[in-house]
């Protein structure tokens, strides 16, 4: 999105902007926007399309518009809670005040507004968030009782009348699924299909970002890379614990949704615009319209998610397709993204790298191939970076190198990053035996536990991988990949277990007798099997 649409002189987010607007002793305005919000697109036609509003902008203020999926360090730095996200900043990068989407009216009473604030108090009106002063995360232990208290709050926080969880927006919540698939299996179920009969598009495929209300509906029709690729996943993790065919048909259609609107040639597009207009049309009304434009932009963390999304519908389903579409995708980003473990964000000159989410997803669409396909790629070259670089003594996680302009020389210390950082070394570790990749994990959670008995549904994953370090579970295959014995252990082990298949780079499987199947449970081994049935006698027991 360029807003081409306004009559704002936008800047481009860097030093200089703040450098202009500590010469000149005016504020930033900051239009943070995403590509595939229409609230954007309806501020740009509308409010900074106002000539009188743009002047005012263009003579009192720096102006800088930035791309917040291109740009996730100042999103997570500057977001107002929704995009656009509209951020007033001193020349040093502070927060003067901030608001989603403003009319000219709500726009025009802010201006005034940052305007007294800014000539009464300067750069003492700015403010910096809480998660940038206090930087210190709340560490303790972990321990079984992460998981029972998480199992507790899906029981709270579920709506027994609609499915989900909470009672106001419902988002698909796809990681919470799959926790509560194992743990209170109706609750994921009615959710599933809650999500298929509201957010699942039909006719085009794929689904949509979210639904506004209680009863799922007043959906925001939105689409993006990764959300789709999660909810693969967790359909695919649906149909593997219930046989219901339904979850792996809808599982399918966002493959396919995938696989074609959001395919560029190369690797996955980050999103397609959710225009209610067309996505409210019939089928045979949206033959004729034109569809919302798709970003195509190949972001490394999506793309990694997407890998792992397909190769695991590809596990339960042999899908011969959907292998071939991961494989180009991760072939493509591990060429052109990935250089000596370090991940660009996408590939253009002035795109960040070393970003957390960058690496650990991309970690994770790597840890998956070589579970499923048997093909680990950079997995250890990336996870190695990422240690290295961003896990500070103390286990803490950050979300990117301190440096940049305004806020970005602050550290932020996310707990989502760390929980799909955690996930992904832990799958590495048990599926190379290396130990220093599971105390990676564990330093990583335990960073948080301390805050452990305050954390939501929607972090339902910290609690899976706080499960998964107290007991780890593998299924060691003495066969490469793709023989009727890996293929058995893919589809039987339930999903929180690593299955290893003999790989030839050093991983465990390479260590057992050919044929040989073994599980390993918390260091200890369980039990062996050399066929699909006795593999599922093993895993039964």
């Amino acid at each position: 999105m360029t807003g081409d649409e306004t009559k704002v002189d936008w800047r481009d987010w860097g030093a200089d902007v703040f450098d202009v607007a500590g010469r000149a002793g005016k504020p930033i305005l900051l239009a943070l926007v995403a590509p595939w919000s229409e609230e954007c697109a309806e501020m740009d036609r509308t409010t900074y399309a106002e000539p009188r509003i743009a002047a005012n902008v263009n003579d009192g203020f720096v102006p800088v518009r930035v791309d917040a999926d291109r740009n996730p360090r100042v999103r997570e730095r500057y977001n107002m809670g929704g995009f656009p996200s509209t951020v007033f900043l001193t020349p040093e990068g502070e927060i003067l005040t901030g608001a989603t989407f403003l009319g000219i009216d709500g726009f025009r009473g802010i201006l005034d507004s940052v305007r007294e604030t800014w000539d009464s108090r300067g750069e003492a009106g700015g403010s910096v968030p809480r998660a940038l002063r206090d930087t210190t995360p709340p560490s303790g232990t972990v321990d079984g009782r992460i998981e029972e208290v998480m199992t507790e709050q899906l029981l709270g926080a579920y709506d027994e009348e609609f499915g989900g969880w909470g009672q106001d927006t419902k988002f698909p919540m796809p990681r919470t699924v799959e926790f509560a698939l194992v743990r209170a299996r109706e609750q994921a179920t009615r959710t599933l299909e809650a999500i298929s009969a509201h957010l699942h598009d039909t006719y085009d495929g794929g689904f949509y970002r979210v639904a506004a209300s209680r009863n799922w509906g007043a959906v925001r029709r939105e689409k993006l890379l990764d959300e789709n690729a999660a909810l693969i996943r967790a359909f695919a993790r649906g149909y593997r614990y219930t046989g219901e065919q339904s979850y792996i048909e809808t599982a399918g259609s966002g493959v396919e949704y995938l696989t074609t609107t959001l395919w560029t040639g190369d690797a996955f597009g980050a999103s397609q615009g959710g225009d209610e207009t067309y996505f409210t049309l019939p089928p045979a009304d949206r033959e004729e319209a034109d569809p919302p434009a798709v970003d195509g932009t190949v972001l490394a963390d999506r793309n990694g998610a997407a890998i792992d999304g397909l190769l695991w519908y590809v596990a339960y389903t042999d899908d011969e397709s959907a292998r071939r579409y991961a494989r180009r995708a991760r072939d493509h980003v591990c060429e052109t993204l990935v250089d000596d473990g370090r991940v660009s964000h996408y590939g253009a000159a002035d795109s960040e790298s070393g970003l957390l989410l960058d690496q650990a997803r991309l970690l994770l669409g790597l840890t998956t191939s070589w579970e499923v396909l048997g093909e680990p790629g950079p997995a250890r070259a990336i996870a190695d970076w990422t240690i290295e670089h961003l896990q500070d003594d103390d286990g803490a996680v950050r979300d990117g190198p301190a440096e940049g302009s305004g806020l970005l020389d602050r550290p932020l210390y996310p707990l989502d990053g760390a929980v799909e950082c955690a996930d992904a070394l832990l799958d590495l570790a048990l599926l190379t035996g290396e130990q220093r990749y599971e105390r990676a994990a564990r330093d990583a959670i335990e960073t948080f536990a301390g805050a452990a008995d305050r954390m939501g549904v929607e972090v339902a994953q910290y609690a899976t991988v706080a499960a998964r370090l107290q007991e780890p579970h593998v299924l060691e295959v003495g066969t490469p990949a793709g023989t009727d014995l890996h293929r058995g252990a893919l589809r039987l082990a339930d999903h929180e277990t690593v299955v290893a298949p003999r790989s030839g780079v050093g991983g465990v499987g390479d260590e057992l007798p050919d044929g040989e199947a073994r599980l390993v449970v918390a260091g200890a081994e369980r039990g062996r099997a050399s066929s699909p049935a006795a593999l599922e006698s093993l895993l039964t027991d």
